[in-house]
Formats: C-alpha cells, structure tokens, sequence
C-alpha cells in the first residue's frame, strides 16, 4: 500500500474482494479411500500503482476465529504460498462447476430446448440462433456421464463431493441475474469497467460489441417497430418458456417475462450468443494455459486448510497438493477441453445458409 491506508484505497476505489463463500459447508471428496479437503476462502485484492491486482490479505474460512487467520504477504513464504494455492483450488473447483459448466453449456442447453420447442424453423429468430446452438444437447449428454456423473472424470479430480457437486450449480443458479450475463452490466456491477490490463473485458466487449451490431441489424430487418415485436406472439412464447420453464426457480433475477420492443430483444439475442461464443470459448478455450502448472490451480488438497502460522514445511506442501496421478489427470482433462473441436466455427460463419431472403443476404 505504500504510505496509504486501507480506507485510503477503498474510497479510491482500489480493493476488490474475490469471495468464495457458495463453497462453505460443501463436503470433500473421497478420491481412492483418501479424504480430500476443500476451503471457502475470501481474498482482498489491491490494484497497485504498477496497475497490477495483487493479493493482499487471505482468509480461508467464512467465519473469523482463532483457528481461522488471516494470510498476509509479509507471513513466511511458505505460509503465504499455500494461502493463495488455497484460493486457486476453491477457484478451480467454482470455475469447474459455475462458471465453465452451469453459466455456458447448462444455460446454452436451456436456451436450445427452448428454441426447440417455440421457435418454428422458419421463424427469423431460430435462423439466427441455431448456428449458435449446434450440438448443444448432444455435447451436455456426454458431459454428464462422462465429467459430472458419479464416477466419472470429475468425481476423480475435483476437491467437492459427489453431494457438493450438485449443490454447487444450484446455489450458483438461484444468485443468477440477467445482469451477470450481459456482459456490460456485468463489468459495470463488479466495478471494473475502467480496469486497465483487465484482457477479458477488452476482449469480450469487443466480441460483445459485434455480435450486438449484427443482432440489432437483424432485428430491425425482421421487426419493422416495437409493435411488431409485442405481437410475435411466437417469440413471446419463447421468452415465456425460459423464464416459466428455463428459470422459474429465479426470483429478483432480472430477467425478461416478455420483451416490448426491438431494444429489449436485441439485448437478449446478444446475451444468448455471447454466452454460447465468446464466453464460452474465454472460460474453455484456455484451460490447459491455466491449469497445466498444477500449483496455479489445483483441483483438490489432500490436507485441511492450516489454522495456525509459521509451522509449515516444505512437506507438507507437496503433501497438500495433488498428488502425482491427480495432477497427470488435471493437466490431461486440461488439455483435451482446450482443444479446438473439428467441428469449430468462427462467429458469422453459417455454411447452412438459414436465411434465404434477399434482404439478409
């Protein structure tokens, strides 16, 4: 911090608070006969004059107590060390759960079943979402026997139990909002539009702003008003059955019941595209770049989270992280998710040629 104080940088606006509270009170794993250990840490962040956000304090537990401290950069290296590995897993397992599997494939699949079953196929509106939402079903089917059942991949790798593994996602669905999926307002309510450095918001507003130009383009082809966009009553359908069906365990969530003009429904196409493309590809696509060095995020800890400072050894370290055969897996399931499918289209690549009309071609 240099010569200032905390209340100096908060009214700057330059801490951030990284909080893993949704994995408090989740059990651990079991991973052949070997109790696995899972931490519900909260991490401050300091943005630095360097425009670097660096960790400045750790504390692994929800609740403070004795047995609870909090980590420090001026602690020994060691303890310091394993604090932050400590956040790195609890991001690891959130990451696996949240962000990678319940906010881009589950959400795509409740987008798709809903486009499915409202949306005529000669209706605009499925021409200009089902590119997006090729594969969809067949890809979540695998991926639920295969990653997330009872036995599978993620059962042998990931630090939360095969109750927390369900848990997890449902928790994370009902903190849900239409905001956090819109990428501006996303940016904007965690307070780092402004960020510099910050290459998942450059690049993602970029994305965003050209799926955007493209959608509203599309949308005022088809809807000639905001009158026309009321009385499809198809497309109203539509909305209805993801709120009804899709989210009707939601509530104050934001999202759409109906949509009463074309601004409104561009905003929702766009959400819907980025969140199958560009989000996407930002939390798959890089994967084994993140977790192939095992220690910048290891999916599980053999040991519980320390309740004291200045007894750890270098032992008991490599005791804590994964082992071996575990981190042979985390950096084989790493690197066969960041592998670019055959079947991979770039945005605005539609061989099937969906639209016929003059007017859109």
């Amino acid at each position: 911090l240099g010569n200032a104080t905390l209340r100096q940088e908060l009214e700057k606006g330059r801490l951030y608070i990284v909080d893993y509270k949704m994995l408090d009170g989740l059990e651990g794993n079991v991973i052949n006969e070997e109790q696995q250990y899972l931490a519900a840490p909260v991490c401050l962040l300091h943005l630095d004059k360097y425009q670097r956000i660096m960790p400045l304090a750790i504390q692994l537990k929800q609740k403070a107590g004795v047995d609870n401290p909090i980590f420090l950069p001026t602690d020994s290296r060691l303890d310091w060390l394993q604090a932050k590995m400590w956040v790195r897993s609890a991001d690891a397992n959130y990451h696996s759960l949240v962000t990678h599997l319940l906010m881009t494939h589950l959400l795509a699949e409740t987008f798709c079943v809903a486009t499915l079953r409202q949306l005529p196929t000669v209706h605009p509106l499925y021409k200009l979402l089902i590119p997006h939402l090729r594969y969809t079903v067949p890809i979540n089917m695998q991926a639920r026997s295969d990653l997330v059942g009872e036995g599978a991949v993620l059962s042998r790798m990931l630090a939360i139990g095969s109750k927390g593994r369900l848990l997890l996602p449902q928790r994370a669905f009902q903190n849900l909002t239409y905001a956090s999926l819109c990428l501006r307002d996303n940016l904007d309510q965690r307070g780092v539009t402004d960020l510099r450095g910050y290459y998942y918001k450059d690049d993602g507003l970029l994305v965003w702003g050209a799926i955007e130009r493209f959608v509203v383009k599309m949308v005022d082809v088809h809807y000639g008003g905001d009158e026309s966009v009321r009385g499809d009553l198809e497309i109203q359908a539509w909305i209805a059955d993801l709120t009804q069906e899709g989210f009707h365990d939601l509530k104050g969530s934001g999202m759409p019941t109906a949509f009463r003009n074309r601004a409104e429904l561009s905003k929702f196409l766009t959400m819907v595209i980025f969140t199958c493309s560009g989000q996407h590809a930002a939390v798959n696509n890089g994967q084994y770049d993140w977790a192939a060095w095992v220690p910048n995020s290891p999916t599980t800890m053999r040991r519980p989270p320390p309740t004291a400072k200045g007894a750890l050894t270098m032992e008991d370290v490599m005791d804590t992280v994964p082992s071996l055969a575990q981190s042979s897996l985390q950096m084989a399931i790493a690197w066969s998710l960041s592998q670019q499918s055959e079947g991979m289209r770039s945005l605005g690549t539609y061989p099937e040629e969906h639209f016929t009309e003059d007017k859109v071609r």
